[in-house]
Protein backbone atom coordinates (compact mmCIF):
# COMPACT_ATOMS: atom_id res chain seq x y z
CA UNK A 1 0.00 0.00 0.00
CA UNK A 2 1.26 3.27 -0.85
CA UNK A 3 1.53 6.33 1.51
CA UNK A 4 -2.14 7.78 2.45
CA UNK A 5 -0.73 11.50 1.43
CA UNK A 6 0.01 10.03 -2.28
CA UNK A 7 -4.19 9.43 -2.55
CA UNK A 8 -5.25 12.58 -0.38
CA UNK A 9 -3.28 15.22 -2.18
CA UNK A 10 -4.76 13.69 -5.35
CA UNK A 11 -8.45 14.12 -3.79
CA UNK A 12 -7.15 17.41 -2.96
CA UNK A 13 -6.00 18.36 -6.59
CA UNK A 14 -9.51 17.23 -7.98
CA UNK A 15 -11.96 18.89 -4.93
CA UNK A 16 -9.98 22.20 -6.39
CA UNK A 17 -11.12 21.21 -9.76
CA UNK A 18 -14.69 21.02 -8.62
CA UNK A 19 -14.66 23.98 -6.49
CA UNK A 20 -17.88 23.18 -4.86
CA UNK A 21 -20.36 20.62 -5.27
CA UNK A 22 -19.99 16.64 -4.24
CA UNK A 23 -18.19 13.50 -6.30
CA UNK A 24 -19.37 9.94 -5.61
CA UNK A 25 -16.92 7.31 -7.67
CA UNK A 26 -18.14 3.81 -6.96
CA UNK A 27 -15.13 0.94 -7.25
CA UNK A 28 -15.98 -1.68 -10.08
CA UNK A 29 -18.63 -4.26 -9.46
CA UNK A 30 -17.86 -7.65 -8.81
CA UNK A 31 -18.32 -10.35 -12.00
CA UNK A 32 -19.73 -13.79 -12.06
CA UNK A 33 -18.08 -15.71 -14.24
CA UNK A 34 -20.07 -18.61 -14.27
CA UNK A 35 -22.25 -20.92 -11.07
CA UNK A 36 -21.23 -19.01 -8.02
CA UNK A 37 -17.75 -18.33 -8.76
CA UNK A 38 -16.72 -14.80 -9.75
CA UNK A 39 -13.98 -13.06 -11.82
CA UNK A 40 -11.24 -12.19 -10.01
CA UNK A 41 -12.16 -9.15 -8.74
CA UNK A 42 -10.16 -5.77 -10.28
CA UNK A 43 -11.15 -1.84 -8.69
CA UNK A 44 -12.24 0.51 -10.87
CA UNK A 45 -9.28 2.74 -12.09
CA UNK A 46 -10.14 6.18 -11.18
CA UNK A 47 -11.37 5.03 -8.05
CA UNK A 48 -8.07 3.23 -7.03
CA UNK A 49 -6.08 6.40 -7.88
CA UNK A 50 -8.09 8.38 -6.08
CA UNK A 51 -8.03 6.34 -2.56
CA UNK A 52 -5.97 3.28 -3.14
CA UNK A 53 -8.05 0.99 -1.88
CA UNK A 54 -9.08 -2.44 -3.42
CA UNK A 55 -11.80 -3.97 -1.76
CA UNK A 56 -15.12 -4.48 -3.44
CA UNK A 57 -18.30 -2.43 -2.53
CA UNK A 58 -16.41 0.88 -1.64
CA UNK A 59 -17.61 4.37 -2.65
CA UNK A 60 -15.78 7.25 -2.78
CA UNK A 61 -17.76 10.93 -1.52
CA UNK A 62 -15.67 14.04 -1.88
CA UNK A 63 -17.42 17.35 -1.10
CA UNK A 64 -15.66 20.50 -2.44
CA UNK A 65 -16.11 23.90 -1.10
CA UNK A 66 -15.07 26.18 2.20
CA UNK A 67 -15.18 22.50 4.06
CA UNK A 68 -13.67 19.83 1.77
CA UNK A 69 -14.16 16.18 2.87
CA UNK A 70 -13.16 13.08 1.92
CA UNK A 71 -15.20 10.21 2.38
CA UNK A 72 -15.23 6.22 1.82
CA UNK A 73 -18.23 3.69 1.73
CA UNK A 74 -16.79 0.33 2.57
CA UNK A 75 -18.03 -3.46 3.86
CA UNK A 76 -18.44 -3.85 7.32
CA UNK A 77 -15.48 -5.99 9.16
CA UNK A 78 -17.21 -9.13 9.54
CA UNK A 79 -15.11 -12.29 10.90
CA UNK A 80 -16.82 -14.83 9.61
CA UNK A 81 -17.04 -13.83 6.09
CA UNK A 82 -13.23 -12.96 6.30
CA UNK A 83 -13.22 -17.26 7.13
CA UNK A 84 -14.55 -17.27 3.63
CA UNK A 85 -13.30 -14.33 1.35
CA UNK A 86 -10.60 -13.27 3.04
CA UNK A 87 -9.45 -10.09 5.20
CA UNK A 88 -11.51 -6.44 4.89
CA UNK A 89 -10.58 -3.63 6.57
CA UNK A 90 -14.21 -2.49 7.66
CA UNK A 91 -14.95 1.59 8.05
CA UNK A 92 -12.84 2.05 10.76
CA UNK A 93 -9.38 0.94 9.71
CA UNK A 94 -10.08 2.34 6.37
CA UNK A 95 -10.47 5.68 7.44
CA UNK A 96 -6.98 5.68 9.44
CA UNK A 97 -4.95 3.86 6.67
CA UNK A 98 -6.08 5.35 3.91
CA UNK A 99 -6.31 9.00 5.36
CA UNK A 100 -10.29 9.54 5.11
CA UNK A 101 -11.51 12.38 6.85
CA UNK A 102 -14.53 9.62 7.69
CA UNK A 103 -15.67 6.30 6.35
CA UNK A 104 -18.86 4.73 6.76
CA UNK A 105 -20.65 0.91 6.42
CA UNK A 106 -21.59 0.37 2.52
CA UNK A 107 -24.74 -0.80 3.71
CA UNK A 108 -25.56 3.02 4.97
CA UNK A 109 -24.69 4.73 1.65
CA UNK A 110 -27.89 5.75 0.17
CA UNK A 111 -29.31 7.14 3.21
CA UNK A 112 -26.05 8.82 3.85
CA UNK A 113 -25.53 10.19 0.39
CA UNK A 114 -28.88 11.64 0.77
CA UNK A 115 -27.89 13.64 3.56
CA UNK A 116 -24.85 14.37 2.39
CA UNK A 117 -26.07 15.96 -1.15
CA UNK A 118 -28.54 18.69 0.49
CA UNK A 119 -27.41 22.29 -0.54
CA UNK A 120 -24.79 20.48 -2.75
CA UNK A 121 -24.81 23.43 -6.05
CA UNK A 122 -23.33 20.22 -8.37
CA UNK A 123 -23.33 16.67 -8.62
CA UNK A 124 -19.90 14.80 -10.15
CA UNK A 125 -20.26 11.06 -11.74
CA UNK A 126 -18.36 9.13 -13.72
CA UNK A 127 -21.41 8.90 -16.44
CA UNK A 128 -21.94 5.58 -17.64
CA UNK A 129 -18.74 3.85 -16.69
CA UNK A 130 -21.22 1.47 -15.19
CA UNK A 131 -24.39 0.12 -15.78
CA UNK A 132 -27.43 1.22 -13.21
CA UNK A 133 -24.98 3.46 -11.06
CA UNK A 134 -26.23 6.76 -12.79
CA UNK A 135 -30.17 5.40 -12.46
CA UNK A 136 -29.32 4.61 -8.30
CA UNK A 137 -27.86 8.26 -8.10
CA UNK A 138 -30.36 10.21 -10.13
CA UNK A 139 -33.05 8.57 -7.85
CA UNK A 140 -31.31 9.24 -4.84
CA UNK A 141 -31.39 13.19 -5.82
CA UNK A 142 -34.59 12.99 -6.38
CA UNK A 143 -35.53 11.91 -2.90
CA UNK A 144 -33.19 15.42 -1.81
CA UNK A 145 -35.48 17.28 -4.13
CA UNK A 146 -38.63 15.93 -2.15
CA UNK A 147 -37.44 17.82 0.98
CA UNK A 148 -37.81 20.98 -0.92
CA UNK A 149 -40.49 22.01 1.73
CA UNK A 150 -37.68 21.99 3.91
CA UNK A 151 -35.56 24.43 2.86
CA UNK A 152 -32.85 21.61 1.21
CA UNK A 153 -31.84 21.71 -2.55
CA UNK A 154 -30.67 19.38 -4.35
CA UNK A 155 -27.32 19.70 -7.07
CA UNK A 156 -28.80 21.34 -10.50
CA UNK A 157 -25.48 20.94 -12.08
CA UNK A 158 -24.50 17.14 -13.10
CA UNK A 159 -20.61 16.92 -14.32
CA UNK A 160 -18.56 13.70 -15.59
CA UNK A 161 -16.11 13.83 -13.37
CA UNK A 162 -13.97 11.82 -15.85
CA UNK A 163 -12.99 14.86 -17.37
CA UNK A 164 -10.90 16.17 -14.84
CA UNK A 165 -9.74 12.54 -13.93
CA UNK A 166 -8.47 11.72 -17.24
CA UNK A 167 -6.61 14.71 -17.36
CA UNK A 168 -4.83 14.51 -14.30
CA UNK A 169 -4.29 10.46 -14.63
CA UNK A 170 -2.25 11.73 -18.36
CA UNK A 171 0.57 13.62 -16.01
CA UNK A 172 2.54 10.68 -14.13
CA UNK A 173 3.82 11.46 -10.64
CA UNK A 174 7.18 9.94 -9.11
CA UNK A 175 5.48 7.42 -7.47
CA UNK A 176 3.43 5.73 -11.00
CA UNK A 177 6.30 6.27 -12.46
CA UNK A 178 7.96 4.28 -9.76
CA UNK A 179 5.61 1.11 -10.21
CA UNK A 180 5.46 1.61 -14.15
CA UNK A 181 9.34 0.83 -14.36
CA UNK A 182 8.91 -2.24 -12.48
CA UNK A 183 5.85 -3.62 -14.09
CA UNK A 184 8.36 -2.68 -17.25
CA UNK A 185 11.36 -4.48 -15.87
CA UNK A 186 9.08 -7.78 -14.96
CA UNK A 187 7.54 -7.76 -18.15
CA UNK A 188 10.60 -7.60 -20.27
CA UNK A 189 11.92 -10.17 -18.67
CA UNK A 190 9.22 -12.21 -19.35
CA UNK A 191 9.87 -11.45 -23.05
CA UNK A 192 13.41 -12.83 -22.46
CA UNK A 193 12.16 -16.12 -20.72
CA UNK A 194 9.94 -16.37 -23.67
CA UNK A 195 12.35 -16.01 -26.34
CA UNK A 196 14.90 -18.74 -24.47
CA UNK A 197 11.71 -21.00 -24.42
CA UNK A 198 11.07 -20.90 -27.69
CA UNK A 199 11.81 -23.81 -30.39
CA UNK A 200 9.78 -25.70 -33.31
CA UNK A 201 7.31 -27.99 -31.88
CA UNK A 202 5.82 -26.11 -29.33
CA UNK A 203 2.86 -24.56 -28.76
CA UNK A 204 1.91 -21.07 -28.63
CA UNK A 205 0.13 -21.90 -24.91
CA UNK A 206 3.46 -22.92 -23.55
CA UNK A 207 5.27 -19.85 -24.51
CA UNK A 208 2.25 -17.63 -22.92
CA UNK A 209 2.57 -19.96 -19.78
CA UNK A 210 6.20 -18.89 -19.53
CA UNK A 211 5.50 -15.15 -19.69
CA UNK A 212 2.75 -15.82 -16.70
CA UNK A 213 4.95 -17.63 -15.08
CA UNK A 214 7.76 -14.62 -14.50
CA UNK A 215 4.95 -12.02 -13.83
CA UNK A 216 3.82 -14.16 -11.14
CA UNK A 217 6.78 -14.91 -9.80
CA UNK A 218 8.05 -11.31 -9.80
CA UNK A 219 4.49 -10.01 -7.89
CA UNK A 220 2.55 -8.94 -10.40
CA UNK A 221 -0.60 -9.14 -9.53
CA UNK A 222 -2.04 -10.03 -13.53
CA UNK A 223 -1.49 -9.77 -17.05
CA UNK A 224 -2.42 -6.47 -17.96
CA UNK A 225 -4.00 -7.92 -21.06
CA UNK A 226 -4.89 -11.20 -22.89
CA UNK A 227 -1.42 -12.20 -23.84
CA UNK A 228 -0.97 -12.15 -27.84
CA UNK A 229 1.45 -15.19 -29.12
CA UNK A 230 0.96 -15.70 -32.57
CA UNK A 231 3.44 -17.84 -34.75
CA UNK A 232 3.61 -17.24 -38.30
CA UNK A 233 0.42 -16.12 -39.83
CA UNK A 234 -1.26 -15.68 -36.82
CA UNK A 235 0.84 -12.73 -35.94
CA UNK A 236 -1.06 -10.86 -39.08
CA UNK A 237 -4.27 -10.85 -36.98
CA UNK A 238 -4.16 -8.31 -34.50
CA UNK A 239 -5.88 -9.75 -31.79
CA UNK A 240 -5.15 -12.55 -32.04
CA UNK A 241 -5.69 -14.31 -28.73
CA UNK A 242 -6.43 -18.19 -29.57
CA UNK A 243 -2.82 -18.69 -28.68
CA UNK A 244 -3.56 -22.52 -29.56
CA UNK A 245 -1.53 -23.34 -32.38
CA UNK A 246 1.95 -25.15 -33.34
CA UNK A 247 5.01 -23.16 -33.85
CA UNK A 248 6.57 -24.01 -37.06
CA UNK A 249 10.17 -23.77 -37.57
CA UNK A 250 10.94 -21.19 -40.40
CA UNK A 251 8.23 -18.63 -38.73
CA UNK A 252 8.18 -15.76 -36.84
CA UNK A 253 6.40 -15.38 -33.16
CA UNK A 254 4.59 -11.97 -32.38
CA UNK A 255 4.09 -11.61 -28.51
CA UNK A 256 2.04 -9.07 -27.30
CA UNK A 257 2.13 -9.29 -23.76
CA UNK A 258 2.89 -7.01 -20.36
CA UNK A 259 1.93 -7.58 -16.77
CA UNK A 260 -0.24 -5.12 -14.31
CA UNK A 261 1.55 -4.39 -11.35
CA UNK A 262 -0.30 -2.40 -8.74
CA UNK A 263 -2.56 -1.30 -10.91
CA UNK A 264 -0.33 -0.55 -13.43
CA UNK A 265 0.07 -1.74 -16.87
CA UNK A 266 3.06 -2.59 -19.35
CA UNK A 267 3.13 -3.03 -22.90
CA UNK A 268 5.85 -4.83 -24.82
CA UNK A 269 6.08 -6.49 -28.01
CA UNK A 270 8.64 -8.40 -29.58
CA UNK A 271 8.71 -10.93 -32.77
CA UNK A 272 11.46 -13.18 -33.27
CA UNK A 273 12.32 -16.62 -35.37
CA UNK A 274 10.67 -19.79 -34.02
CA UNK A 275 14.31 -21.42 -34.70
CA UNK A 276 16.32 -18.02 -33.06
CA UNK A 277 17.77 -17.77 -36.83
CA UNK A 278 15.88 -14.71 -38.70
CA UNK A 279 15.81 -15.93 -42.61
CA UNK A 280 17.01 -12.71 -45.15
CA UNK A 281 13.02 -11.61 -45.80
CA UNK A 282 12.23 -11.95 -41.69
CA UNK A 283 15.62 -9.58 -40.87
CA UNK A 284 14.70 -7.16 -44.13
CA UNK A 285 11.43 -6.39 -42.67
CA UNK A 286 12.33 -6.72 -38.98
CA UNK A 287 15.19 -4.12 -39.63
CA UNK A 288 12.21 -1.94 -41.46
CA UNK A 289 10.04 -2.28 -38.27
CA UNK A 290 12.54 -1.35 -36.00
CA UNK A 291 13.91 1.97 -37.75
CA UNK A 292 10.25 2.77 -38.10
CA UNK A 293 9.90 2.39 -34.16
CA UNK A 294 13.25 4.15 -33.85
CA UNK A 295 12.26 7.23 -35.65
CA UNK A 296 9.13 7.24 -33.32
CA UNK A 297 10.79 7.12 -30.16
CA UNK A 298 13.19 9.76 -31.16
CA UNK A 299 10.12 12.05 -31.93
CA UNK A 300 8.48 11.47 -28.33
CA UNK A 301 9.51 14.47 -26.90
CA UNK A 302 8.40 18.17 -25.52
CA UNK A 303 8.23 20.08 -28.53
CA UNK A 304 6.16 17.35 -30.40
CA UNK A 305 2.23 17.26 -30.68
CA UNK A 306 0.86 13.19 -30.13
CA UNK A 307 0.78 12.57 -33.72
CA UNK A 308 4.48 13.58 -34.61
CA UNK A 309 6.08 10.57 -33.84
CA UNK A 310 3.41 7.81 -36.26
CA UNK A 311 4.14 10.78 -38.67
CA UNK A 312 8.12 9.37 -38.54
CA UNK A 313 7.22 5.99 -38.08
CA UNK A 314 4.97 6.17 -41.22
CA UNK A 315 7.88 7.51 -43.35
CA UNK A 316 10.08 5.21 -42.23
CA UNK A 317 7.69 2.19 -43.05
CA UNK A 318 6.54 3.14 -46.27
CA UNK A 319 10.10 3.89 -47.71
CA UNK A 320 10.32 0.21 -46.26
CA UNK A 321 7.02 -1.03 -48.32
CA UNK A 322 8.82 0.29 -51.23
CA UNK A 323 11.68 -1.25 -50.95
CA UNK A 324 10.31 -4.68 -50.59
CA UNK A 325 8.21 -3.67 -53.64
CA UNK A 326 4.93 -4.24 -52.05
CA UNK A 327 3.54 -1.09 -52.81
CA UNK A 328 4.44 1.68 -55.55
CA UNK A 329 5.36 5.65 -56.23
CA UNK A 330 6.16 7.52 -53.44
CA UNK A 331 6.13 7.72 -50.19
CA UNK A 332 3.66 11.04 -50.18
CA UNK A 333 1.57 9.60 -52.67
CA UNK A 334 1.20 5.77 -50.90
CA UNK A 335 0.36 7.80 -47.80
CA UNK A 336 -1.98 10.30 -49.61
CA UNK A 337 -3.98 7.37 -50.93
CA UNK A 338 -4.15 4.90 -47.85
CA UNK A 339 -2.26 1.99 -49.90
CA UNK A 340 0.05 1.32 -47.10
CA UNK A 341 -3.33 0.05 -44.94
CA UNK A 342 -2.79 -3.36 -46.50
CA UNK A 343 0.48 -3.14 -44.57
CA UNK A 344 0.42 -1.30 -41.70
CA UNK A 345 -3.42 -0.66 -40.30
CA UNK A 346 -3.08 0.94 -37.09
CA UNK A 347 -1.51 4.04 -34.92
CA UNK A 348 1.86 3.71 -33.60
CA UNK A 349 0.76 4.23 -29.80
CA UNK A 350 -1.82 4.83 -27.52
CA UNK A 351 -1.21 6.29 -23.98
CA UNK A 352 -0.38 4.14 -20.74
CA UNK A 353 -0.90 3.68 -17.36
CA UNK A 354 -3.38 2.06 -14.99
CA UNK A 355 -5.40 1.07 -18.30
CA UNK A 356 -3.47 -0.37 -20.77
CA UNK A 357 -5.08 1.97 -23.51
CA UNK A 358 -4.72 4.55 -20.84
CA UNK A 359 -7.24 7.84 -20.11
CA UNK A 360 -6.44 11.00 -22.07
CA UNK A 361 -7.56 13.03 -24.93
CA UNK A 362 -5.48 12.73 -27.95
CA UNK A 363 -6.66 16.22 -29.72
CA UNK A 364 -7.22 19.64 -27.88
CA UNK A 365 -10.24 21.69 -29.84
CA UNK A 366 -9.33 19.78 -32.95
CA UNK A 367 -5.74 20.29 -32.50
CA UNK A 368 -3.33 17.26 -31.74
CA UNK A 369 -2.10 17.94 -27.98
CA UNK A 370 1.54 18.75 -27.05
CA UNK A 371 3.64 16.44 -25.41
CA UNK A 372 5.06 17.44 -21.74
CA UNK A 373 6.71 15.72 -19.07
CA UNK A 374 5.02 12.83 -17.14
CA UNK A 375 2.68 11.61 -20.13
CA UNK A 376 3.29 7.68 -20.55
CA UNK A 377 3.01 5.93 -23.99
CA UNK A 378 3.87 3.25 -26.63
CA UNK A 379 5.57 2.79 -29.70
CA UNK A 380 4.69 0.47 -31.48
CA UNK A 381 4.85 0.51 -35.43
CA UNK A 382 4.92 -2.99 -37.06
CA UNK A 383 4.09 -4.33 -41.11
CA UNK A 384 1.84 -7.27 -41.35
CA UNK A 385 2.54 -9.33 -44.95
CA UNK A 386 -0.73 -11.64 -45.91
CA UNK A 387 -0.42 -13.97 -49.21
CA UNK A 388 -1.03 -11.64 -52.00
CA UNK A 389 -0.57 -12.22 -56.11
CA UNK A 390 1.10 -8.63 -56.07
CA UNK A 391 3.92 -9.81 -52.69
CA UNK A 392 6.72 -11.49 -53.39
CA UNK A 393 6.71 -15.23 -51.59
CA UNK A 394 9.30 -14.73 -49.56
CA UNK A 395 7.00 -12.67 -47.44
CA UNK A 396 4.05 -14.55 -47.11
CA UNK A 397 2.45 -14.39 -43.37
CA UNK A 398 5.04 -12.22 -42.19
CA UNK A 399 3.66 -10.33 -39.17
CA UNK A 400 6.53 -8.30 -36.98
CA UNK A 401 5.01 -5.42 -34.11
CA UNK A 402 8.31 -4.01 -31.90
CA UNK A 403 6.37 -2.27 -28.97
CA UNK A 404 8.24 -0.11 -26.22
CA UNK A 405 6.53 2.04 -23.26
CA UNK A 406 7.76 5.50 -23.25
CA UNK A 407 7.97 8.46 -20.61
CA UNK A 408 8.15 12.15 -21.44
CA UNK A 409 10.99 13.55 -19.80
CA UNK A 410 12.54 17.59 -19.96
CA UNK A 411 14.39 16.60 -22.81
CA UNK A 412 12.97 13.58 -24.83
CA UNK A 413 11.93 10.00 -23.50
CA UNK A 414 12.59 7.35 -21.23
CA UNK A 415 12.32 4.01 -22.74
CA UNK A 416 11.18 1.70 -19.43
CA UNK A 417 11.39 -1.32 -21.56
CA UNK A 418 15.04 -1.36 -22.74
CA UNK A 419 15.45 -4.60 -20.41
CA UNK A 420 13.88 -6.73 -23.24
CA UNK A 421 16.51 -7.53 -26.68
CA UNK A 422 15.22 -5.85 -29.98
CA UNK A 423 18.01 -6.14 -31.91
CA UNK A 424 18.84 -8.51 -34.80
CA UNK A 425 21.52 -9.55 -32.79
CA UNK A 426 20.60 -9.10 -29.34
CA UNK A 427 17.60 -11.43 -30.46
CA UNK A 428 19.42 -13.99 -31.97
CA UNK A 429 22.19 -13.78 -28.73
CA UNK A 430 19.33 -14.04 -26.50
CA UNK A 431 17.71 -17.00 -27.84
CA UNK A 432 20.90 -19.01 -28.36
CA UNK A 433 21.95 -18.72 -24.68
Amino acid sequence: MKKPDIYQRRRSQLMQHMQRGIAVIPTAAEALRNGDAHFPFRFDSHFHYLSGFDEPEAVLVLIAGDKPQSLLFCRDKDIEREIWDGFRYGPEQAAKLFGFDAAYSISLFDEKLVELMGNQPALHLPLGAQANWDDRILALRTRVQGQARSGITAPNEIHDVRMVLNEMRLIKDDAEKSVMRRASTISAGAHRRAMQATRPGKMEYEIEAELLHEFRRHGAQAPAYTSIVAGGGNACVLHYIHNNMQLKDGDLLLIDAGCELDGYASDITRTFPVNGKFSAAQKEVYEIVLAAQYAAIAAARPGNHWNVPHDEAMRVLVQGMIDLKVVNCTVDSVIESGDYKRFYMHRTGHWLGMDVHDVGNYKINNEWRDLIPGMALTAEPGLYIRPADNVPEALWNIGIRIEDDVIITESGCEVITHEAPKTVADIEYSMKS
